[in-house]
């Protein structure tokens, strides 16, 4: 969630921020050091020290993250205090210095000067410190801390003779140990900060990358995706952080093949796919079938091709999925190693396939076979009944063919479903049907489309009837139908049209709505929301109206110390 700074309290839920605010002000803010231009971090303290970390974007933080245990929200109070501190000179807030506190913490209580960052610094140091001293301090700080070691190991394994992946699964597992409950499970923040401590490796794995060093990449992918997904089984990954970080290595492998490795790592990668989808290590992910499709990639003799033809078969009737991704992989291997003939002979098989339907339709029509792409087109309606996105591709298709022939009683007809039926319209299917209804039957047309609608759909189609209205201007109609189902956000979406013909009637159904949003809801956000319309009204012209309407919320809700606080705002 990106947040901007000149207005970061609404972002960020009231209790959140006033416990934020009670740390800045506490003192319990350390000054934050800019680790590069725009990337911060700064250590929070509570029960425990915690480190935040922002990064800062033309006064917008893109990212923001905090170690802490927090997993109720986006955002926690020691991000919340970071914030305070960064801007308490455009707040006009000070920071107290604590009892007891250190000389660190104390210097928090000031805006911080502008400094080197500590990218800086370290590359300043470094030009100062000699090759012994340098290699004396690694050598003992690898002694004494374990994680720095296998860090410092693993960043530097191509210089090992005995390097593994095994020596990269060491590392991946260090984070998800220490992220693990005494019960085994992994919360959202453990999650977040598992995806932080593999990061590095991630970026080493594309360093090594971009200098074809592809045996060390392969690893350090293979050793993230085993482990990951393993920690991934008992994990609260409702942000996806895990996910992603298995996805960046996969596709990391992707671009090692595409880059023709050596014929050792070639066979490595190749190993890797065949096991790991026998061991079903990746089932029920789109990983368990892409590792299918990275075999592809790299395929060489015949026996290997078997191999992978081998295991696509072997996939059980019932994952309908896995043998419809599979088909299409297959699909790709005969026309590459076994020609076009056997190919489309594989094709026709397995029609069922929507993408070799799709494939088989296409080529109809660029034989002008109108009449099969048409019964392809209606088999694939029948044969994905019970898949409505599926369905409405075929229809697609059915109009496509119609508008190629020029027959237009059956555009109309697949153009009229379309507009029905269709929840994302690829085209707009009104227009293709005003331009080929007959304009005198043009009105009745429309007037069944609206009839129907509203009987079918009775809620879920009154905005699809609004918009008719709003494309015929038949703006008393349009009126009649927002009163009747009448919402603030409806009002909103309409509200140019009524404010030029309606402009009194739109006045008093805000000052209705407004007062019923506010008597039927509890919470600051939705007073805010109230507000945002009362300043509508406002900018509508009717300041006494809205004046209206505020004083009869003060008068009702004077108890709502939140709700004044708006108010007050207005």
């Amino acid at each position: 969630m990106e947040i901007p700074l000149s207005h970061f309290e609404e972002y960020i839920n009231e209790p959140i921020l006033k416990r934020g605010l009670s740390y800045f002000k506490k003192g319990f803010v350390h000054e934050p050091a800019e680790i590069r231009p725009g990337d911060y971090e700064a250590v929070v303290e509570g029960s425990e020290e915690y480190t935040v970390k922002l990064s800062i974007r033309n006064r917008v933080i893109t990212e923001h993250s905090c170690n802490c245990p927090y997993d109720m929200g986006p955002v926690c109070k020691h991000v919340a205090a970071v914030i305070f501190y960064l801007e308490q000179e455009e707040l006009g807030l000070t920071q107290s210095t604590k009892k007891g506190s250190t000389k660190k913490a104390k210097a928090a209580s000031s805006k911080p000067t502008k400094r080197k960052t500590i990218a800086q610094q370290v590359d300043n140091l470094l030009d100062k410190v000699t090759h012994d001293e340098l290699t004396l301090f690694v050598r003992e700080l690898a002694t004494k801390d374990s994680l720095f070691r296998d860090l410092l190991l693993a960043s530097f394994a191509q210089y090992n003779p005995s390097e593994s992946k095994a020596l990269y699964a060491k590392q991946v597992r260090a984070p998800i140990k220490v992220a693990r409950s005494k019960y085994g499970y992994i919360d959202s923040s453990g999650a977040k900060y598992i995806s932080q401590e593999i990061s590095p490796m991630l970026s080493l794995a594309k360093h090594y990358l971009s200098q074809g060093n592809h045996k060390s990449a392969f690893f350090i992918c293979t050793a993230i995706m085993d482990e990951l997904i393993s920690a991934l089984m008992c994990a609260d990954d409702r942000e996806g952080v895990l996910g992603n970080a298995i996805y960046a290595a996969y596709n990391t492998l992707f671009a090692i093949a595409s880059e023709e490795p050596s014929e050792a790592v070639r066979k490595q990668i190749l190993k890797y796919c065949f096991t790991s989808f026998d061991k079903r290590t990746f089932a029920g992910w789109d990983w368990h079938i892409g590792l299918l499709q990275l075999a592809t990639c790299i395929l060489d003799t015949e026996d290997e091709v078997e191999e992978l033809l081998k295991r696509i078969n072997s996939i059980p009737e019932s994952d309908e999925y896995e043998i419809k991704e599979a088909q299409k992989i297959k699909y790709c291997i005969l026309l590459e190693k076994k020609g076009t003939e056997i190919a489309q002979k594989y094709i026709e098989q397995n029609i069922d396939n929507p993408t070799f339907r799709v494939r088989a339709i296409q080529e109809a029509l660029d034989q002008k076979d109108y009449e099969k792409a048409t019964a392809l087109a209606n088999d694939g309606i029948k044969q994905d009944s019970g898949y409505p996105g599926l369905v409405t591709g075929w229809y697609e298709w059915l109009l496509k063919i119609a508008e190629i022939q020029h027959d237009t009683e059956r555009i109309i007809l697949y153009a009229r479903h379309l507009l029905l039926e269709s929840h994302n319209p690829k085209r707009d299917y009104y227009q293709i049907l005003k331009e080929t209804v007959p304009p005198e039957e043009w009105t009745d047309f429309v007037e069944a489309i609206v009839q129907e609608t509203l009987e079918r759909k009775p809620y879920y189609g009154v905005d699809f009837v609004a918009s008719i209205f709003v494309r015929e201007e038949w703006w008393s109609r349009l009126f009649e139908l927002v009163k009747k189902e009448c919402s603030l956000d409806r009002l909103a979406k309409y509200e140019k049209p009524l404010a030029k013909h309606f402009p009194s009637e739109l006045i008093d159904l805000y000052v209705e709505r407004i007062i019923e949003y506010v008597d039927d809801r509890v919470g600051r956000k939705y007073y805010r929301t109230a507000c945002r319309y009362i300043r509508k009204m406002i900018k509508l012209g009717a300041k006494d109206k809205a004046d209206e309407v505020i004083s009869q919320l003060r008068q009702t809700h004077y108890r709502k110390k939140a709700l004044m606080e708006e108010l007050d705002n207005v």
